[in-house]
């Protein structure tokens, strides 16, 4: 029981440095201040996923997965040149905050299975439509920063070798399965 206390801890911790590190954020309403520590409590989120399943090489394909979205992110940001919504600056298009989102999202669906992938899509989505409601991205830049983020993760996360409970369902069945990946 102690080694978990001392994961949540670990858990804690990090979710408040990354909450701790937004206050750079000058944001208009709570929608897009919401978006904006979701970001970076989402991938922290996954982080401390690997960190509770003692999954180093999991860890290790998130890191991957998303220096690969980030680093694709910003050579079409800086080649582009898009001009946002606000008028603020040019480097609109793709959304780096969709691509991290949807990179961790797809991450965690992949690496974990879907009972931890619907509620990260579910709040990555939330953080695409936060970027929009203020004005920060078209909705293109938001699919296209989730169609790179989602790549990224689909190429390099493999799925998590322990046991999986999955829902079973056809048409003349419906159950659970257990299995394990070796």
């Amino acid at each position: 029981m102690k080694p978990f206390i001392v994961q949540v801890k670990i858990i804690v911790l990090a979710v408040l440095i990354c909450i701790t590190s937004c206050s750079y954020i000058q944001a208009n309403d709570g929608i897009e201040v919401a978006g904006d520590v979701l970001a970076y409590l989402l991938p922290a989120t996954a982080g401390g996923l690997s960190l509770c399943y003692k999954d180093g090489k999991g860890a290790l394909q998130l890191a991957e997965s998303t220096a690969l979205a980030l680093g694709s992110t910003f050579v079409l940001k800086y080649t582009i040149k898009e001009e946002r919504p606000n008028h603020h600056d040019q480097y609109s298009f793709p959304s780096s905050h969709s691509s991290v989102s949807f990179s961790s999202a797809e991450f965690l669906r992949k690496r974990y299975g879907w009972e931890y992938g619907i509620p990260a899509y579910a709040v990555a989505i939330f953080v695409a439509f936060s970027r929009v409601q203020a004005k920060q991205h078209y909705v293109h830049d938001m699919i296209a920063g989730a169609a790179i983020g989602i790549g990224s993760s689909y190429l390099l996360t493999q799925p998590y070798k322990g046991w999986r409970i999955q829902a079973d369902i056809d048409t003349k069945f419906c159950g659970v399965r257990l299995n394990r990946s070796w």
